[in-house]
């Protein structure tokens, strides 16, 4: 690969602005950046590293040239290289200033719900970003990557965006972190253990559990893998936590759940207490990981539920986030939108393949479901494709909800309009299961009610443990119908969310983008931290 590039000072450290010259074709990278893009960059860089806004910002993120990136912090930053190491990467640190703000990537930090509600609102110094300096190296692979990411502080509360009491999108652990529990046929019965993966190792992992033969692919690091389950495979298979692949136990159906923006450390400790019994009964017919799946920057919905159901990171599976700006077009992108849902995966990479198109490649004719779920390319049958084609009838009102917790259906308008959506998803999944001359062989459900409520009131709040309890009861009605299909014993489970979800402090707020704008700067801030510059 061959770099040219423009260099400039910030703040007495090296940075470099580079364009990229690759010969695998399409550049993956930053486009060419010119002068006054760069001294806009350079601009930024001190509003946002300044003494005022060091409470609400938790580092900023930036792809320095080649394989090189840089994070940057009030007080430190650190320059990185990647390097192909087999069907991944290796990296080193090419130089610190002060702590490296990615220094501290441990997996177990704040796992247990203890841990987490004893130090609530942690500083950086406090923090741990597992998988950090992946996680940076995906993003910026991505050509709608912003000029600099920003990474909101955990404690910060948008204020002005609505004050959420419970946030994500952040790199640290617990915004990161979503539940992984992995259970029935085909699994390892070990409980709760002390580990944790990816998103992105899901879909491997089940076509695994499936039995299929993995083949010739793209890795990671965009070379060629003759491993690989599915086209396009960031992740690697969980095969330890497999019992019996290969052999008898292997399932013949299997079913996903995805509870949004459920924080596993709540999650696994209503489990434990009675007070999500379906949850506990997943836990115990197989292996929950403690330290979560960590999902992929940017922690946000579309862009990881992509990820789960790819095996990608969003800065290859071309969701790469809840909205961005296309460069080429001169358009923003907005795919999380009840206007734009449906029709997101039109956006999706055309070398990556979905579970549901790598589930039919493997095994032809097989029946695959996707209930409430954007990444739907490929399924046999589809909410969104039933809405696409104008099939859906209207979903909306629903008088009498089973589940739902009345003391926060009726004052909340989000917890009602969630638990509807939830409600009837549970309906059509159950409908899926109901004949037994084309059961599902891959299932996935979507529950909504989750995110709405965490956000609503934060992850320790009384709001989230209801949205927690509803949701248990409606994935119990699934297990019901698999139950009365008569294929339990040969049905594996799976759930995960999309993202953690992290309380907030109202104290800390604020906006960067006003501060910016001050200093005369021209630029878009796309879902709250891709920064562009025009």
């Amino acid at each position: 690969m061959a770099t040219e590039g423009k260099r400039s000072n910030h703040g007495g450290y090296d940075v470099t602005v580079w364009r990229n010259v690759t010969e695998r074709g399409e550049s993956l990278r930053l486009p060419a950046v010119n002068e006054q893009t760069a001294t806009a960059v350079d601009t930024a860089l001190d509003v946002l590293l300044s003494d005022e806004l060091e409470p609400i910002v938790d580092m900023v993120l930036r792809a320095a040239g080649g394989d090189t990136y840089e994070a940057l912090a009030h007080d430190s930053r650190c320059r990185f290289r990647r390097m192909d190491d087999g069907n991944g990467w290796s990296f080193a640190v090419e130089s610190v200033s002060g702590r490296d703000p990615l220094g501290d990537q441990s997996p177990d930090r704040f796992a247990g719900l203890p841990a987490e509600l004893a130090q609530r609102f942690p500083a950086r110094t406090e923090n741990s970003y597992p998988n950090g300096y992946e996680q940076v190296a995906q993003l910026f692979d991505s050509p709608h990557a912003p000029d600099l990411c920003v990474v909101h502080a955990a404690a910060h509360n948008w204020e002005d965006q609505g004050g959420h009491r419970g946030e994500h999108g952040s790199l640290d652990a617990v915004q990161a972190r979503a539940p992984f529990v992995l259970s029935g046929a085909g699994v390892a019965q070990g409980g709760m253990v002390d580990r944790h993966c990816r998103l992105v190792d899901v879909a491997p992992t089940v076509l695994a559990l499936l039995g299929v033969e993995p083949g010739p692919g793209i890795a990671l690091n965009g070379g060629r893998r003759d491993d690989a389950f599915l086209a396009r495979q960031d992740g690697e298979p969980l095969l330890d936590v497999l019992d019996g692949v290969g052999g008898a136990h292997r399932p013949k159906h299997v079913v996903g759940f995805l509870l949004d923006g459920c924080n596993p450390n709540v999650l696994y400790a209503m489990a434990a207490a009675g007070d999500a019994p379906n949850v506990a009964r997943l836990i115990a017919n197989g292996t929950a990981f403690r330290y979560g799946a960590m999902s992929g920057l940017p922690t946000v919905t579309l862009a990881n539920h992509t990820a789960t159901l790819t095996g990608c990171y969003p800065g290859h599976h071309g969701i790469v986030h809840n909205a961005w700006w296309d460069r080429a077009s001169g358009e923003q992108v907005i795919t999380n939108s009840p206007a734009t849902w449906p029709w997101a995966m039109r956006r999706l990479a055309p070398d990556v393949e979905t579970l549901h198109e790598a589930v039919q490649r493997h095994l032809p004719g097989a029946h695959t479901v996707s209930v409430d779920e954007p990444t739907d390319r490929g399924a046999s049958w589809s909410t969104f494709d039933a809405i696409r084609a104008g099939r859906m009838p209207e979903r909306f009102p629903v008088d009498s909800l089973e589940n739902a917790t009345e003391r926060f259906v009726r004052p909340s308008k989000d917890y009602r309009r969630m638990s509807i959506i939830d409600h009837l998803g549970a309906e059509e999944c159950v409908s899926a299961w109901s004949d037994r001359d084309r059961l599902p062989v891959f299932t996935w459900m979507n529950f909504t009610l989750t995110d709405a409520a965490f956000h609503e009131g934060g992850p320790h709040s009384e709001i989230a443990e209801a949205s927690v309890r509803d949701t248990d009861a409606r994935l119990g009605r699934v297990l019901a119908a698999v139950e009365r299909a008569g294929v339990f014993d040969d049905t594996a489970f799976f759930l995960v969310a999309d993202h953690g979800m992290e309380e907030t402090n109202p104290a800390v707020t604020g906006d960067w983008a006003v501060q910016l704008r001050a200093e005369g700067l021209t630029f878009r801030d796309e879902a709250f931290g891709f920064l562009y510059f025009l």
